[in-house]
């Protein structure tokens, strides 16, 4: 690796000739983690089942509240440390500590449990990447760069559970592991090796020793500060209301559409296909049409829309045809998110990415941690039976209820919340160290350098589409 310094009236930067980062780093990172654990859906079941044979679903909510929570506690430090120390390092630290537990599902599933619920500490790779993609885009094609990477974590669930299911009834759960083991492994040395730094080395400090202050690593703080701030306060409660209950339908759909519709598991698989074949259209081609045609908050707003068109056809829904139909909807709806990391991204300065994204992805973890809980415990409310198996000798007393999925129609009551709290999201703010002082300072050179990107910096931003389209 060769190095120029480059000399200025205020400061001597030091910069690299190594490969630019790319956008498609990302993508590749995000394809990979999210396809180990993609091929573990049905091995996954086996072992809770197995591991916890009462009350499995508590078990199962209770371990992912945990690792939902240690992410809601340790996502604004790791953003806020990225932003410093730049963003491959912590990259590799999240995508390690979240592939950490793959192995142990055969070795041991109580390290198993153990190592998911401790991985939450790590497990903010989206907070990690989407501060890369900001790094490395404008700001006017950074909503398509986020719908790329959103579409690709859906293209990694297109054909993964299906490809782990065929593997599990041919040659067993063993071999299903072991090939997401392998994958993980393929992702961690891609990120060592071959993904580039993408804070650029202005913005980086040259010692480790930077003090981190407990205002940017303490959640609770962020959050006291998202109180004091309209508009962020808005995009949180927003972002709260509307994945809380993606979370829990994450968590148990799959067994519902296999417990309560009655779906074939090669009908399930070929579900999950065409959600996330036509949530990679929804998340590129109409999202980068859309956020040009009707706007950043306008698109959160129909993203949102079809999110509760969505949940409540799930939950009055008692038909296959209206899980197909519902599942397309559902497609549509993959658009809120990036539009809302877009919508957080133009209100952050170049130099807060971290900490902003890590905010949102704090959120979201803690989602994922209440999410699961959440709607396990409304389906035993609700007398909704979602054992794998009937117990032996016991007859089938279940009745037909006159809402089949009750925890989708309180995820769509919140989602109704949500919208109206969106409605009040400015369309465009402008952040006061953005606009007014255009000259943010650098801590270790005690240096001024222009919010603006310089001629000579140009190759550190990669124009995703020349035109912002796809």
């Amino acid at each position: 690796m060769s190095w120029e310094r480059t000399a200025s009236p205020d400061m001597v930067l030091v910069r690299s000739s190594r490969g630019r980062a790319r956008v498609l780093h990302a993508v590749v990172v995000i394809f990979l983690e999210f396809f180990s654990w993609g091929l573990l859906t049905t091995p996954m079941l086996t072992v809770l089942r197995v591991t916890f044979p009462q009350h499995t679903f508590l078990m199962n909510g209770l371990v992912q509240g945990v690792k939902g929570f240690l992410s809601f506690l340790s996502a604004p430090l790791i953003g806020a440390l990225s932003d410093v120390w730049g963003r491959k390092s912590f990259l590799l630290m999240t995508v390690f500590f979240t592939c950490v537990p793959i192995p142990f599902m055969r070795l041991s599933p109580w390290w198993y449990f153990a190592l998911i619920s401790v991985s939450g500490i790590f497990s903010v790779t989206f907070s990690v990447i989407f501060a890369y993609v900001a790094d490395i885009t404008e700001e006017q094609e950074r909503s398509t760069a986020y719908g790329l990477v959103s579409a690709t974590f859906a293209a990694s669930l297109v054909t993964s559970p299906a490809i782990g299911a065929y593997l599990s009834s041919k040659y067993g759960d063993s071999l299903v592991v072991l090939v997401a083991t392998v994958i993980a492994v393929a992702d961690i040395a891609f990120v060592f090796f071959v993904v580039p730094e993408s804070l650029p080395d202005k913005m980086r400090l040259s010692s480790w020793g930077f003090p981190i202050s407990w205002e940017q690593a303490d959640p609770f703080a962020s959050l006291r500060r998202v109180g004091k701030d309209s508009t962020v306060l808005l995009i949180c409660v927003t972002v709260f209301l509307s994945y809380l209950p993606e979370a829990g339908q994450y968590s148990s759909f799959f067994l519902y559409l296999k417990q309560v519709i009655e779906f074939s598991p090669a009908a399930i698989a070929a579900f999950i296909a065409m959600v996330g074949i036509l949530s990679i259209i929804a998340q590129t081609v109409f999202l980068s049409v859309l956020m040009r045609t009707i706007g950043n908050k306008n698109t959160v707003l129909l993203g949102l829309g079809f999110q509760l068109l969505q949940l409540a056809w799930y939950g009055f829904g008692s038909e296959p045809w209206m899980m197909w139909a519902a599942g397309t909807v559902a497609a549509m709806s993959s658009i809120t998110f990036p539009a809302v990391s877009a919508l957080v991204s133009h209100s952050a300065a170049p130099d807060q990415q971290g900490v902003v994204q890590g905010m949102i992805t704090g959120i979201r973890g803690l989602c994922n941690g209440l999410g699961p809980a959440l709607y396990g415990f409304i389906f035993f409310l609700f007398n909704v039976e979602l054992n794998v198996e009937p117990m032996a000798g016991t007859p089938n007393t279940e009745h037909k209820s006159a809402i089949p999925g009750p925890p989708f129609v309180f995820g769509a009551c919140a989602v109704v919340i949500a919208l109206l709290v969106a409605t009040f999201i400015p369309e465009r703010r402008c952040l006061a160290d953005a606009k007014t002082d255009s000259t943010p300072k650098v801590h270790a050179q005690t240096a001024t350098i222009p919010l603006t990107t310089p001629a000579s910096d140009t190759e550190d931003i990669e124009p995703l589409l020349q035109d912002s389209s796809m």
